[in-house]
C-alpha cells in the first residue's frame, strides 16, 4: 500500500509544539491595515493555539495519529 500524502494546504498553516499542541497564525493581518487599530495588528502578529474541537481534523489533515 502506499504512503498516504500529507495535506500541503495544513503543512504550510500550521506548526507542532514541544507537547504535541497545533500552533497557527492569526488571520485578517495581510492587507487593508489602515483601518485596523495599532493594538489590534499587533495582537494579530503572535501565534496561537489551534483549538481542541479542531486539532483531531488537523492531525488527520497532517498524517498524525
Amino acid at each position: 500500500m502506499p504512503k498516504t500524502k500529507t495535506k500541503s494546504s495544513a503543512k504550510k498553516r500550521f506548526k507542532i509544539t514541544g507537547t504535541g499542541k497545533l500552533k497557527r497564525k492569526h488571520a485578517f493581518k495581510s492587507h487593508i491595515l489602515t483601518k485596523k487599530s495599532k493594538k489590534r495588528k499587533a495582537a494579530l502578529t503572535k501565534a496561537t493555539l489551534v483549538h481542541p474541537s479542531d486539532e483531531a481534523n488537523i492531525k488527520v489533515q497532517l498524517r498524525m495519529k
